[in-house]
Parts: structure tokens; sequence; C-alpha cells
């Protein structure tokens, strides 16, 4: 989830935002659709200056979780930064972009399997957002893994896989499905609007509900709103609407949709959401 920069925030050059994502704004939008907590992922709007989400996680530690974003900085200062986060300021996940990694460089590289190993020495799930596609990471997912069954996998937005229309994309979304045969890899269904081909209730994406739902268990499923983008899309309840909508196209039964709208995710992540 992004959130606009305020005072004393600044914006990474280049990054400006141009939606409203501030807490205040998505606490009304929660309240709205009826939810109780939010994992809040470090926008690409400030890079790897979390100060803005770590003063709303403080200030508002019943509602919001924090997910940082590695920095796969060659010198591997990103480490470092990544335990400070989940040691210290309490981030509970992290994410990996692979776009950020250093030209020609692959989330396998020596910083990447450094990165994902700490986070899963830390308890601290790793997001994975393949905005160019799954088939271009496949292999390095796969490879971490395997190579790390101990750090678990949050694949963000099914992976970008729309429903399939041609061979290219079908062996890319069953590669995705694939996936499963590692217990700890997990997925969002969320930002409907980047995955379907169809206008809002997106109801072509019925059938990757469907599969995802046959090869992970709906145990393994989230739902998950891509604010503040989502706003203008279909706004954030309505999110929430289109997943009811989808799930009763399919026969989705009530304890999975359980689980896809806040079992997963709470289990995922134990001891978040409460007062403390």
């Amino acid at each position: 989830m992004c959130l606009q920069a305020k005072e004393g925030y600044p914006y990474f050059p280049g990054q400006e935002a141009t939606l409203r994502g501030d807490a205040d704004f998505l606490l009304e939008c929660m309240d709205e659709a009826g939810v109780d907590g939010a994992l809040i992922v470090q926008p690409i709007n400030h890079m790897f200056d979390h100060s803005l989400v770590t003063s709303v996680l403080k200030k508002h530690p019943s509602k919001f979780i924090g997910c940082c974003l590695a920095n796969p900085a060659d010198d591997g200062s990103g480490i470092k930064q990544l335990e400070h986060l989940i040691v210290q300021e309490k981030y509970r996940a992290v994410r990996f972009n692979p776009n950020l990694w250093p030209s020609g460089q692959k989330m396998t590289n020596e910083v990447g399997r450094s990165l994902f190993s700490k986070a899963g020495e830390l308890g601290a799930p790793v997001g994975i957002m393949v905005m160019k596609g799954i088939g271009l990471y496949i292999k390095e997912i796969e490879e971490l893994c395997r190579d790390y069954p101990t750090t678990t996998v949050i694949l963000d937005h099914m992976a970008f896989c729309k429903p399939p229309a041609n061979d290219d994309e079908e062996q890319a979304f069953s590669s995705f499905l694939r996936l499963s045969r590692f217990p700890q890899v997990y997925v969002k269904y969320s930002a409907l609007f980047r995955i379907t081909r169809e206008a809002y209730p997106y109801e072509d994406t019925a059938q990757l509900l469907s599969r995802a739902i046959s090869s992970f268990g709906a145990n393994r499923i989230m739902w998950g709103s891509d604010f503040p983008y989502v706003v203008p899309e279909c706004g954030y309840k309505g999110a929430k609407e289109a997943v009811s909508h989808v799930a009763s196209k399919i026969a989705v039964s009530s304890s999975d949709l359980e689980w896809i709208f806040g079992k997963t995710v709470s289990q995922l992540f134990q001891g978040a959401w409460v007062t403390q």
C-alpha cells in the first residue's frame, strides 16, 4: 500500500505520488469496507527511506503492520537495513522487487540470497512483486524456495497472471501454480484490476482463483487491496466486494472465503492487529 508524503517525508526523485494515499484516508476506506487491519508495504515513492511508514506503524500499532522494501545494493548495506527494520522497528515482512536489482543482476545473486536467508532467519515473509510477469523470474523464485525452505514467500497480485489467452500465458500460469509444491509459498489474490481482461467486477479472474485454490488451498491465499491505486479503479470497498462476487461464481465455500479474507494473513502474521 502506498502512502502519501507529509511534511518532512520527501518523495524519492522521479517517484512523486499522484494519488492520495495517506494513513487517514486508508483508515476511512478500511472502516467503510469493514476491514480491521492492514499490511502496509513500503511504497516505491519513498524508495528505501522508511521513516514515513515507520511513523504510521508507531501511531497505529493495532491497525497496521509493515512490509519493508529490500535494498539489493551491491555493497550489501541492505542486509543490515533489513535487520534493523525488522528487529528494531518491528516490520513483519519484506518486499522483493526484482526491478530494483542492479542491471543484469538476479534475485539469486549473493546479496539477494543473503537478504532472502536473513528474512527467513528473522521470521519475515518475503513478498515478491513480479510486475513484468512470473515467466521472467520463475527459476529464481524456485531456486530461492528450494535453497531456503524456512523463508516464507508471498506472491503479490497472483504473480501478475491474467486469465491465460494463449499457450505462453497458460505455461506461465501453470508455472505459478506449481510453486504450490513449496509449502512456504502463499498468494495474494489482490489488485484484480491488474489481472483482469474485463470491467468491474472482474469475473474472468474466477478461473484464476479457482485454480489457485485447487493448487495452494484457501489457507495459503489472502486478499489484498493494492491501496491507493485501487481507489480510482473500483474503490477500496468495491475491491473487497468484487472478491465476494467472483467467489460466488465458482462456489467458494464460506470457510475458504474466511481464509482468503483474513484467516490466512492472521495466521501468517500471528499477534498482529491486536491492541498493544
